[in-house]
């Protein structure tokens, strides 16, 4: 019988049972990461070895660096993931990876460890897309939390609000028409002169000024639940320049803040009018730009007005890890959906 025979076979009959205990990988930008999860809810070990020190020094993240770092880590992660949960390989039942989306050479690493890791041991393998493993983030953080509710996504590189009908099935309401959320945040940081990565310290530094300094364009998109970051971060960035120019000092904490608030406005008025207006009962969040306090206290308040229940997971599931992957990989699982060792890296793949 082939791999893929057998592979099939056995998620079939974990299907039927309804659980499994899988081993999963992560590393599709700048993290690499490996966690062993049970049934979707329960973090039996997570490992996470970031390479922010690397990229540091240039800005942003080198995508040829982050590579080479994914070669030297995966071993070394997956294996202390499962020396954490006390078992070995022929232990859990199916192996995941992300697929997509990303940085193709960091997928790669990835998906070619799974690849070969669900080969020698004769396990299922499970693809997963990146972002539906952050919004899987809310499983383990609420094992309370079941389908449906309207989920904002909003990270580094994507901007969504979506429906999850159920499990796996996904319903696009709105989506950033041109930056997402955590790159807008990234370039306003780096204006200012915070060093990589400038989100979290634009947030810290945010807390210090005046949110209402500086009047910032709310912009209006075509779609009633779509965003736009671009006319928001070239208003500041006009900004700071024109009191350089002038010779003036730039109040960084107060720009900063006024930033924030503009951009914690739109993300949090267009995801709970979403919600209201599709009768949501809950709202999730997910994402690195999740983990934002601003964005977090704003979603607290207009949830409790709108009298819907939000929930979100704690900042270390809201950056990039596996834990998020084995959750949504369960779900994958007993829907039936393995892949073969033809499996590839998709750096565009979308969630809907």
């Amino acid at each position: 019988m082939s791999y893929e025979q057998e592979a099939r076979e056995q998620a079939e009959r974990l299907r039927q049972a309804g659980h499994a205990t899988i081993l999963a990988i992560e590393s599709s930008c700048d993290e690499t990461a490996a966690a062993v999860i049970r049934d979707g809810r329960e973090i039996i070990s997570s490992v996470i070895s970031t390479q922010i020190p690397l990229h540091a020094m240039y800005g942003g993240v080198v995508p040829e660096i982050a590579s080479r770092k994914h070669v030297e880590s995966v071993d070394l992660v997956v294996d202390e993931a499962l020396k954490k949960a006390n078992m070995t390989l022929c232990d859990v039942d199916a192996v995941a990876v992300t697929y997509g989306p990303g940085l193709v050479g960091a997928l790669l690493i990835g998906v070619s460890a799974a690849k070969a890791l669900a080969y020698a041991a004769d396990k299922p393998l499970i693809p997963v897309n990146h972002i539906e493993g952050h919004v899987s983030a809310n499983y383990l953080a609420h094992t309370d939390l079941v389908p449906p509710f309207v989920c904002l996504v909003a990270s580094g590189g994507h901007s969504h609000i979506v429906r999850v009908e159920d499990y796996g099935v996904y319903t696009l309401l709105g989506q950033t028409m041109d930056d997402a959320a955590g790159e807008a945040f990234d370039k306003a940081a780096r204006v200012l002169g915070l060093p990589y990565p400038g989100g979290p310290l634009l947030d810290k530094l945010s807390r210090e000024g005046n949110p209402h300094a500086l009047k910032l364009p709310h912009v209006q998109t075509p779609g009633r639940y779509d965003y736009s970051f671009s006319g928001l971060k070239t208003a500041l960035i006009n900004t700071v320049h024109k009191l350089r120019q002038k010779g003036e000092d730039v109040p960084a904490a107060d720009i900063a803040a006024s930033f924030q608030h503009a951009a914690v406005e739109l993300l949090s008025d267009k995801a709970v009018l979403a919600a209201t207006e599709t009768g949501a009962q809950v709202m999730a969040l997910a994402g690195g730009v999740a983990s934002n306090s601003g964005l977090r206290n704003a979603m607290n308040d207009k949830c409790q007005k709108a009298g819907i229940r939000l929930v979100m997971p704690p900042p270390i599931l809201c950056t990039d890890n596996a834990a998020m992957i084995g959750s949504a990989a369960f779900y994958r699982l007993m829907r039936g959906e393995v892949a073969g060792l033809d499996l590839n890296a998709c750096p565009s793949a979308r969630l809907v």
